[in-house]
């Protein structure tokens, strides 16, 4: 697999390529039936599969402050592009200057002199360019006079729910993680670094917790969740408990992780959290020790899950 960050990096077109654009926000089953189908024509006229998004999201640029959050950081979206097999990755930089290349100007002199593509694989409501003014009739039409070809893809839906990266994050947010799986081909996962916390695990209930500093934006719900936990090179299992302590009284929002069978001192490292099934509202306890008996009960419930 070829990473491409810059188009200068470019020494001259690639062979045959077979391209699909986008943010891939999610990398869903929406968007691998993209990369399949690329994958598929560059096989058919044997060329390159070539996948191109950008960083930051483009409505970061265009609208800081007010687009949703991200179900994918960058680093892991590019993770999951190269686990599905293609040649070559463009993380093309985003910025004001580059959204202002009009989409005649970004098919001529990108996809055509620089990348040389001999088909364009796009979903049914692509759209892209200045003013996100060119659509698929335009690059049908510049299709014909520089000799590439366009496919357009179908909406995928399943059990009649579209799959897009606005009804996954609505799914999240809602904690309905098992039909988030279903749209998203895989379980709900976040990363966080393990920072110094309120100390009250061990001291107060029992439980030793890993307070995670996020890298993602997005949160499923708050209550508390069987995971699964990434540590390094293991694979964990644990409950986390997303929301506001309000037991302590403190309001603070917090994500924290207890990691089943587990006593190394995580402090400093960043662990991925995928998240299983939810276990259960975050409620106010009356005390610490009633607090304490719930998460054992959320423990074995927990154990019983993964077996």
């Amino acid at each position: 697999m070829t990473f491409i960050s810059d188009l200068e990096q470019l020494k001259g077109p690639l062979k045959n390529p077979v391209l699909t654009m986008g943010n891939f926000d999610g990398m869903h089953k929406g968007h691998l039936v993209l990369f399949d189908k690329v994958k598929e024509r560059a096989k058919v006229i044997g060329g390159q599969s070539a996948v191109m998004t950008f960083e930051p999201h483009p409505i970061k640029v265009m609208m800081p402050g007010n687009g949703p959050p991200l179900i994918t950081p960058t680093r892991q979206k590019l993770r999951l592009i190269e686990d599905t097999g293609v040649d070559v990755i463009f993380c093309i930089p985003f910025t004001k200057e580059f959204a202002a290349i009009s989409a005649r100007d970004f098919v001529k002199g990108i996809l055509v002199d620089k990348i040389g593509v001999k088909e364009i694989v796009v979903g049914y409501d692509y759209t892209f360019g200045h003013g996100r003014a060119g659509n698929i009739q335009l690059l049908k039409e510049m299709g014909s006079h520089f000799g590439f070809t366009v496919h357009v893809m179908d909406p995928v839906r399943i059990n009649d729910t579209l799959v897009s990266s606005t009804s996954i994050r609505e799914l999240i947010r809602d904690g309905n993680l098992k039909e988030a799986k279903r749209l998203l081909g895989r379980d709900y996962q976040i990363s966080g670094t393990v920072v110094t916390g309120k100390n009250r695990g061990d001291r107060l209930l029992g439980f030793s917790t890993a307070n995670l500093k996020l890298i993602d934006e997005l949160t499923p719900a708050v209550g508390v969740y069987a995971v699964r936990v990434h540590i390094d090179d293991q694979t964990c299992y644990g409950l986390t408990n997303i929301g506001y302590n309000p037991t302590f009284g403190e309001g603070a929002f917090s994500v924290e992780t207890h990691v089943l069978d587990f006593s190394m001192d995580l402090l400093g490292k960043t662990i991925k959290v995928d998240f299983i099934k939810r276990l259960r509202d975050e409620k106010t306890f009356e005390s610490p020790k009633e607090l304490a008996d719930q998460i054992s009960k959320d423990v074995l419930r927990a154990r019983e899950l993964f077996g």
